[in-house]
């Protein structure tokens, strides 16, 4: 693979596609700063060579065209804080405006551009675009996991201006370095803990782990739909009535092939989607009218984390229940506690998928897993598919 540690880029200018989409308050304060710092690894080493640094990335989604809440100046001051030097901003990612200001960079010095998606081209893939970024720079790094899945301009078309000077930086090198580590040099028993409101989000998904793991939990509104393709009565909670065969079909593949799949067995209950609602905790195929699945229930947790116990391989993606609630968050955090604990003992874990990051910063277990992606989207289809857009303009 690829890597930046693979170059010296003194005298270089490293044009670094990084993923600051970032979330900003109403002041445009950044509320989290988790992918800024991820990129600063990358950015230091091309610094310390004695290279000069042209950071492009998206902010939100632009739908006509430049606007004050998505301009990447809002970034600035925080990464020169960061970087602990100062950072040029370019107020155009194309034209003179960019063009005078990478001209201008000396080594040591960044530069910002705009947002890329201010221009429509930058989601089409427009080869013209691609090749006015790609005069910016001399060299090409692809550090933006979180949108390899796109072949987008700046993600992936661009790579072909650079056929000698381009290379991975340390969090897309990170990223596929942990997926490959789980899809194809697994340490046995490997358990993926799939989560999440719906099958059809993770039936391609479904598809391949039943290739490769040892065991697939089922938690979240998807267990529903397994339940009910069962003979379950499951109230009023999430199901796909379209895809209760899908989910037979899935529990028929995985026992041909010795894998096993685990379903709740109890669900913690509300009469209704809130916080405050009543609730209770009943077995999962006896949900009452009128009452909905929010949760796995204890029984549920027990053998889940047993699972989890035995395993030495744990990918991890969507929660088990409405976490966002503390009513129904026990599920989720218990999972997220085993997970932990199997680590300790020397399991490898990826924790991947925005709602699993987010249950994993919530109970500041960050720190206490192997790997957490940075790329929800982006994951789930290197491992339907086994590579990406922006993955394979690289390595061409």
């Amino acid at each position: 693979m690829k890597t930046v540690d693979n170059y010296n880029f003194a005298g270089q200018k490293a044009l670094i596609r990084v993923d600051f989409n970032v979330p900003l308050d109403a002041q445009y304060n950044i509320t989290d700063d988790t992918r800024i710092r991820a990129a600063l690894p990358t950015i230091n080493k091309v610094l310390k060579d004695g290279g000069s640094v042209i950071l492009m990335s998206h902010l939100g989604r632009p739908k006509e065209g430049p606007a004050e809440k998505f301009s990447l100046k809002h970034v600035v001051n925080h990464l020169s804080k960061l970087l602990n030097r100062p950072v040029a901003f370019a107020s155009d990612c194309i034209g003179d405006v960019a063009k005078n200001a990478s001209s201008a960079l000396k080594p040591g010095e960044i530069l910002l551009l705009e947002n890329l998606r201010f221009y429509k081209q930058e989601e089409k893939g427009d080869v013209d675009f691609a090749k006015q970024l790609s005069e910016l720079g001399t060299f090409y790094i692809n550090d933006a996991f979180g949108t390899a899945h796109r072949a987008h301009a700046s993600t992936a078309v661009i790579a072909q201006f650079f056929p000698n000077n381009k290379c991975f930086g340390y969090v897309m090198s990170g990223e596929i370095a942990s997926v490959n580590n789980v899809l194809n040099s697994a340490e046995k028993p490997f358990t993926a803990i799939m989560g999440g409101a719906k099958v059809s989000d993770k039936i391609l998904i479904l598809e391949q782990l039943i290739n490769k793991a040892d065991n697939i939990i089922i938690g979240g509104g998807m267990a529903f739909t397994f339940v009910k393709a069962q003979g379950g009565q499951i109230g009023k909670s999430l199901v796909e009535e379209d895809k209760l065969e899908t989910a037979l079909n899935i529990l028929k593949t995985a026992k041909e092939k010795g894998v096993n799949i685990y379903i709740p067995v109890d669900s913690v209950v509300a009469d209704n989607f809130s916080n405050e609602a009543n609730k209770q905790t009943i077995d999962i195929k006896a949900i009452p009218d009128g009452w909905m699945g929010l949760d796995i229930g204890p029984k549920t947790e027990k053998i889940y984390a047993e699972v989890i116990a035995n395993s030495k391989t744990i990918l991890w993606n969507g929660p088990m229940g409405v976490f966002e609630m503390s009513s129904f968050e026990q599920g989720t955090k218990s999972v997220a506690e085993a997970i932990v604990a199997a680590t300790k003992k020397g399991a490898f874990s990826l924790i991947g998928g925005g709602d699993s990051v987010a249950a994993i910063n919530k109970y500041k277990f960050a720190n206490d897993v192997s790997y957490v992606s940075t790329g929800g989207g982006a994951l789930l289809e290197y491992i339907e598919s086994g590579s990406l857009p922006g993955i394979e303009a690289i390595e061409k």
